[in-house]
């Protein structure tokens, strides 16, 4: 704003034309008149250069400098040029669209910087107010400026140019609108700094230059409830008294006002500012919980006619002043006010109900949602944001069971289901807030979905889709949508609605998660036939992954379908033969996959068959690569060697020796199987070798299957590799300890026993036979007799007997059981009768010695026993056996050999209890042949 020419009286404008300047002042103010000059000539397009104020804050320092008091026709001059220079500044503001900048204020600070200089000057009326004015001017361009510091210095400034002014002597309206701006001036740039005392101290200063002026009674009235508004936003318990108490005092200036407003608008005005001054009077009430409060304001806004009684918010303050006071009766009445009344904007609505529903909880969801509906009757009330906060507003942040999570969920659920609302989210324009609505419902489901609330998760997953369009660009979502439904039903068990859902997402989005899911229904099902061709069906989708048929294993054994589960493993082996890179190592699938068949008895034959394939694997690919290298290596390459061997054994405890024949050579060839550097695992190869050759002989005589000269040729074979580990490991064997001896004793055992078993059924081993025999009877330290006692008895009594081995096995055998210092006279007695049984069969000669000799050992080892120690029933039968024995010489005429018999068989019945009435007749007969020999033969 210009600002006009001085106004001189004649007389002092011809003294100063009369007077003639100083000349010690002409350099400076002429360079001040040649800046104003070059100012008032400068180009408003163009900014402004620094130089102008710079120039005119040199002249101003000079003038400064000189010896003062500055003559009054210097101080007119000065008066003139700040005039100009003023001008020229609103003249080039007024020019130029330019956004205010910092020369424009600094040219303005410099002409009221002028202007103090010459405060004192003659001949201009007013002079200190005139340049107060300037300096309360350029303080607001500071303060637009943002430069407080600068904006509160000029209002200080001026604020002391007229603080000497009686305010009672003040007659011009111009003067007193600059004392009263003054101090507003003053109390908001204090309020910017966060000076709040001086702020406060300034607007109370204020009223005493208000000058009976109804303008500024309303303008001072709203600062105090600006101020009172700021304190208030802050929330601070504190400052709650002092807001309020700001408040009073609008309030009272307010009444203040009415009491000398002359014109009708500045009536309306004041009482307008009267209400909105009363209202938040009321909210500070309210944020002080001081409800009663509260409902007086809201009643004295209600009486005071038709300026406060529409007004929104007087209905949610009294509602919220309700609640306070617990009376929900009279808060629903007011809220059904709100909705009758159509002025109530919706923003205002939706805050009421969200503040009803937060102090009331669940109990009152049925209450707003009546309201709602209400609502949704009139035309243009509601829209599909506001539906989307009150929504929001019912779900809440977080379900939970306690805080009635049904009620708002099925409340939500209702609403939403509306056609009027969901008219609300029709065509493009509400695009955000559809999708917003269904993201909404969405995560409401969700959150019950990890509740496992499945069947209120599926009506919420349901309703969220009456927000998705139908269409190609959203046929994902809605493909989404049927599998989260899926999988609800399959929470509920529900298979039949769940394989619906499923089917129509196939339909719209085929890909793998339906796939799977589909999978998962016929598990449950039990329909394993489907299940298994489901994994066949997921390989071909375009987003396949061989996570989902491991998943798909997982799933199996979960539901206990180990087939499906077997199946899926199954077919993920096949992905490794095809060089396909695979997230888990492949022994990892073939453990898993054979520990799934251990599960059900009766799955040897598959277990078997997934040995060999895995053993035929690491054949391919290596042992390193299949089985991994170090300790895990040799771990993973032991448990399947372990577990061929404990089937073996299994197999052959339950009398499956064809099986247990198979299991027990696959050990053999996973313990021969040499990973990094060790060395391979002969003892485990030779015993598993060992225990397959006897389970195949095994298998012969229990299943009456003979076996053919190429398959026994083959047993040979592998017996024979068990033999080399055998010879070749039998000092390293060899162990002190007495069970790992007997261990080993057994396996030595049973390698002779299946060579003798082989050898018999060759024509052309019958010497080996023998020879196997002799190198078991070698084995001084593992030979156990009684490992030579059966194959003795194989030998003579089996099916094909070998009486040379069968005698040289025995005899063996007796030797071994006479020299042990406990001898077993059991198994010695059934030695003996079976060598001369042998010898008897093989030579029938009554007189050989070898025979005789045999029975006067028996006697010799009954000599010096206790009674019984001998086994009675044996030396019953050789005493027996030796007394008929005569028998036959007799017949023959041969007595010496039959006497010869007769004194065996009586000196053995003189050790045997119980043969009394026996020895007794023995003797007679005896003596009866030696007297009479003639009588005694032909008798």
């Amino acid at each position: 704003m210009r600002i006009f020419d001085l106004s001189c009286t004649p007389e002092n404008r011809r003294s100063s034309e009369s007077e003639k300047v100083d000349s010690s002042y002409s350099v400076t103010l002429s360079q001040i008149e040649c800046t104003t000059k070059s100012l008032e000539h400068h180009p408003s397009s163009q900014p402004l250069p620094a130089s102008f104020f710079t120039d005119l804050n040199l002249a101003i320092l000079r003038l400064i400098q000189q010896a003062p008091p500055l003559p009054n026709s210097v101080k007119l001059l000065v008066w003139k040029l700040s005039y100009r220079i003023w001008n020229a500044c609103v003249d080039l503001s007024n020019a130029s669209s330019a956004k205010l900048c910092e020369e424009h204020a600094k040219l303005r600070q410099a002409a009221a910087e002028m202007l103090l200089l010459a405060v004192d000057v003659v001949g201009v009326p007013s002079p200190a107010f005139k340049t107060a004015l300037f300096f309360y001017k350029t303080g607001w361009m500071w303060f637009d400026l943002k430069r407080l510091d600068l904006a509160m210095n000029c209002f200080d400034r001026a604020a002391d140019l007229v603080s000497n002014v009686e305010i009672i002597s003040v007659t011009d309206n111009d003067e007193r609108n600059l004392l009263f701006y003054l101090n507003l001036a003053r109390s908001r740039v204090a309020w910017e700094v966060s000076d709040r005392d001086l702020a406060i101290a300034m607007l109370n200063r204020s009223k005493n230059v208000l000058f009976g002026v109804a303008s500024n009674y309303s303008t001072l009235a709203d600062q105090f409830l600006t101020i009172g508004k700021a304190m208030l936003s802050t929330s601070e318990s504190s400052l709650l008294n002092d807001a309020l108490e700001l408040m009073k005092d609008a309030l009272e200036l307010c009444e203040k006002g009415l009491g000398v407003v002359k014109r009708t608008d500045e009536t309306l005005n004041l009482k307008e500012l009267q209400m909105k001054t009363l209202r938040f009077i009321a909210v500070a009430y309210l944020q002080g919980d001081d409800f009663e409060n509260v409902l007086k304001c809201v009643n004295v806004l209600r009486d005071a006619g038709n300026v406060g009684e529409h007004h929104p918010s007087l209905s949610v303050l009294a509602m919220k002043a309700w609640l306070g006071l617990g009376r929900y009766d009279k808060a629903e009445k007011e809220l059904s006010g709100m909705v009758a009344n159509k002025g109530i904007p919706e923003g205002v609505w939706v805050s009421a109900l969200e503040s009803y529903f937060q102090t009331v909880g669940a109990t009152g969801v049925e209450i707003v949602k009546g309201l709602f509906t209400k609502l949704l009757e009139e035309p243009c009330r509601v829209s599909a944001g506001a539906t989307i906060k009150l929504i929001n507003m019912i779900i809440g942040n977080r379900l939970n069971s306690g805080d009635g999570m049904h009620a708002r969920a099925r409340a939500v659920a209702d609403l939403v289901s509306d056609d009027r609302v969901q008219t609300l989210f029709a065509g493009e324009v509400a695009s955000n807030e559809r999708t917003a609505m269904h993201a909404l419902l969405w995560n409401c489901a969700t959150e019950n979905f990890r509740l496992k609330d499945y069947e209120l998760c599926a009506d919420m997953f349901e309703k969220s889709l009456f927000f998705v369009p139908y269409g190609l660009e959203n046929r994902m979502f809605r493909a989404k949508g049927y599998r989260v439904l899926c999988l609800c039903y399959l929470g509920l068990s529900q298979l039949d609605r769940a394989e619906e859902y499923i089917n129509e997402a196939d339909k719209l989005e085929p890909n793998i998660a339906s796939a799977f899911l589909k999978f998962k229904i016929y598990l449950q099902k039990n329909d394993y036939d489907h299940a298994t061709a489901q994994i066949e069906a997921m390989s071909c989708c375009l987003d396949f992954t061989t996570d989902f048929i491991s998943l798909s294993a997982h799933e199996a054994v979960a539901c206990r379908a180990l087939p499906v589960a077997v199946a899926a493993l199954d077919h993920l082996l096949n992905f490794y033969s095809s060089g396909k890179h695979m997230a888990t190592n492949e022994v990892v699938v073939f453990r898993t996959l054979i520990t799934i068949l251990t599960q059900d008895p009766g799955n040897e034959y598959d277990v078997m068959k997934h040995m060999k394939r895995a053993h035929s694997r690491q054949l391919e690919i290596g042992p390193g690569q299949f089985f991994g290298t170090s300790e895990v290596g040799r771990r993973e390459r032991n448990w399947f060697a372990a577990n061929a061997w404990n089937f073996g054994v299994t197999s052959g405890q339950q009398k499956r020796y064809d099986i247990s024949s198979e299991f027990f050579i696959l050990a053999s060839e996973f313990y021969g199987i040499v990973c990094d550097t060790e060395t391979e695992n002969s003892v485990m190869v030779c015993k598993s070798l060992l225990l397959a050759v006897s389970a195949k002989i095994a298998d012969e005589k229990h299943g009456q299957k003979v076996l053919q000269e190429s398959e026994v040729r083959q047993t040979i074979e592998t017996l024979s590799r068990a033999g080399k580990i055998l010879k070749s490991n039998s000092s390293g064997t060899r162990n002190s300890d007495n069970e790992s001896a007997a261990i080993e004793s057994n396996f030595v055992f049973l390698y002779a026993w299946s060579a003798f078993d082989l050898y018999s059924r060759l024509s052309d081993t019958v010497e080996q036979q023998l020879q196997v025999v002799k190198e078991l009877a070698c084995s001084k330290t593992l030979l156990n007799p009684k490992h030579l006692l059966y194959i003795g008895l194989e030998a003579s009594q089996g099916p094909r007997s070998n009486p040379e081995v069968a005698i040289f096995a025995l005899k063996i055998c007796l030797s071994a059981l006479v020299a042990s210092p406990t001898p077993d006279y059991q198994s010695i007695g059934r030695v003996l009768r079976e060598l001369i049984w042998n010898a008897t069969v093989h030579n029938g000669d009554p007189g050989d010695d070898s025979i005789i000799e045999m029975y006067k050992q028996a006697y010799r080892m009954m000599v010096g026993l206790r009674e019984g120690e001998y086994p009675t029933e044996e030396a019953k039968w050789l005493a027996m056996t030796a007394w008929n024995r005569a028998a036959l010489p007799m017949k023959l005429g041969q007595i010496d050999i039959a006497k010869k018999w007769m004194k065996i068989g009586l000196e053995l019945a003189l050790k045997v209890p119980g043969m009394n009435s026996y020895r007794s007749r023995m003797e007679d007969y005896l003596l009866g042949l030696s007297s009479q020999p003639e009588k005694i033969t032909q008798q």
